[in-house]
C-alpha cells in the first residue's frame, strides 16, 4: 500500500490505492471553497485506518491550495473534529 493520496480532478475525487482496492473521497469545488460530499472505504480495509490516512492526505493538498472546506461529509467532518490542526480549513 502507498500512503500517497492522489487528487483525480477528472473525478472530484481525492484517492488512496490500497493493494487492489481504492479508498475515495468526493468533492465539489467552487471558487476558494472545496466541499466534502462523500467518503468511501472499502469493507476489505475497514478499521485500518485506511479513511484516516485519506482525509489527512486531502486535507494537507486542500491547505496547500488554500482552499477553505465545507465538510458535508460525515467522516471528513468527524476527522476534522478530531484533529484540531485542520479546524482553521473549515469554512
Amino acid at each position: 500500500m502507498t500512503d500517497a493520496v492522489t487528487d483525480n480532478p477528472a473525478e472530484h475525487r481525492f484517492e488512496l490505492k490500497a493493494g487492489d482496492h481504492l479508498a475515495l473521497a468526493y468533492y465539489t469545488l467552487a471558487p476558494g471553497i472545496i466541499t466534502f460530499t462523500h467518503t468511501e472505504v472499502p469493507h476489505e480495509l475497514s478499521g485500518q485506518g485506511i479513511g484516516s490516512r485519506l482525509a489527512h492526505g486531502a486535507l494537507e493538498q486542500v491547505r496547500a491550495r488554500g482552499l477553505k472546506v465545507i465538510p458535508k461529509c460525515p467522516f471528513i467532518s468527524a476527522f476534522i473534529a478530531k484533529h484540531a490542526e485542520f479546524a482553521d480549513l473549515v469554512a
